[in-house]
């Protein structure tokens, strides 16, 4: 059930409010740009956070995770034009049409072609509802133009919703936190002619409006992005913990989700090869086994390999700690065994290391029969192994 705000129109009125303010702002898009040229990202990311919650500092963290080169799309930015100045001025909220239709010209750039990081939208009901029209208009692109050379551009619409919270006290500690810093760092550039002076937001002086702030973005904008938790993936990430830790949360809420994501038909195509992490957990408990049988069915030969590892390998490993590369080249007899070459590999995987071995065969003569000219040779195997591993990371020229 919708909830209504105080003094706000009934929720059946808003809706049919969205639907007018987007099919204007459609059909405009459509006429001036042509159908065939409505292509928008694949990926949207749509990033809130309460004030103090460092969307700043996380939004380029959050474009790495997912290899996004493009800059976010930042609504308010987008608002720079006289009227919505104008508006902004007057203390009022620039009419969701004009935002829309700005957004919406803004993702057809060539750069948001794959995926974007967009940065304060929805902000309202009609947004949302607004939003979720232009999802379903992406997917009907997409069916459209499926049989199509154009196909490629129409492609599986993928949206995030990610909320990056912080609780009213934390939030207005930041701001007045972000205040005083503005003003450290605003008084240095005023002094040194170097640098570029920083927004003085008043929020961020008065603890009074940092609440209402606060407030207002858990009543609006909060609610908001809740209210599409059943529809997109959403990620809800507890901006109050180091920033680490943040980042490390980040990384597993976007992890790659190929069954969500690709067109059904990819996925079908592809999903009878194993997921990568689906191989590294099997062969894990594979390596473990082995390892095992090896102490138990071959105890002796296990014994001699973890002591040539000990004495011979492990003093050239140390020795160019530095590089992550080790080579030791043996005659060892023990590895004319090909269990015992196992058996080595198999050691270094589960210590953190990846070996590699190259056997060498070379022909050593030993006589010359003078009187036929025949020379014997002996056939000498050489055990090239190269041992890999994190090197250190000191810069190294």
């Amino acid at each position: 059930m919708t909830e209504i705000a105080p003094n706000s129109p009934p929720a059946d009125l808003e809706i049919k409010d969205a639907h007018l303010i987007f099919n204007r702002v459609w059909k405009k898009l459509e006429d001036d740009v042509g159908r065939e040229n409505l292509r928008f990202p694949k990926e949207l990311i749509l990033l809130g956070g309460a004030p103090g919650s460092g969307k700043g500092t996380n939004t380029d963290f959050i474009r790495q995770v997912r290899g996004i080169s493009a800059n976010p799309i930042v609504v308010s930015q987008l608002l720079d034009s006289p009227e919505a100045k104008k508006i902004k001025a007057g203390g009022g909220m620039v009419g969701d049409e004009e935002v829309l239709r700005l957004l919406l010209q803004e993702m057809l750039q060539p750069d948001f072609r794959d995926s974007a990081v967009l940065d304060g939208f929805p902000r309202t009901n009609v947004q949302v509802e607004c939003l979720k029209m232009f999802y379903d208009r992406m997917v009907l692109l997409r069916r459209e133009f499926s049989d199509t050379p154009e196909a490629h551009f129409f492609r599986q619409p993928v949206f995030h919703i990610m909320v990056l919270f912080v609780d009213e006290a934390e939030s207005i500690t930041r701001q007045l936190k972000r205040g005083k810093e503005t003003l450290a760092h605003n008084a240095e550039v005023s002094q040194s002619g170097v640098g570029v002076l920083d927004e003085e937001r008043a929020t961020d002086f008065d603890p009074e409006l940092a609440r209402n702030r606060y407030r207002t973005f858990k009543e609006k904008t909060y609610d908001a992005l809740v209210s599409l938790k059943q529809i997109f993936h959403y990620h809800f990430i507890n901006a109050q913990a180091p920033i680490e830790v943040v980042q490390q949360n980040i990384i597993r809420e976007l992890e790659y989700q190929s069954s969500l994501e690709l067109d059904p038909r990819t996925y079908d195509t592809l999903r009878h090869i194993p997921l990568a992490d689906e191989i590294v957990e099997q062969a894990r408990q594979e390596l473990v086994n082995r390892l095992d049988s090896y102490q138990i069915e071959h105890r002796d030969l296990f014994v001699r390999v973890v002591d040539f590892i000990q004495e011979k390998m492990m003093p050239v490993i140390k020795r160019y700690a530095v590089t992550g590369r080790a080579t030791v080249n043996t005659e060892e007899t023990i590895f004319h065994d090909p269990v015992a070459l196992a058996i080595l590999i198999d050691i270094y995987s589960e210590r953190g290391f990846q070996a590699m071995v190259d056997i060498h065969l070379q022909e050593i003569p030993e006589r010359v029969d003078l009187e036929t000219g025949m020379i014997s040779t002996r056939l000498k195997k050489i055990y090239r192994i190269t041992i890999f591993f994190s090197g250190s990371k000191i810069r190294r020229g």
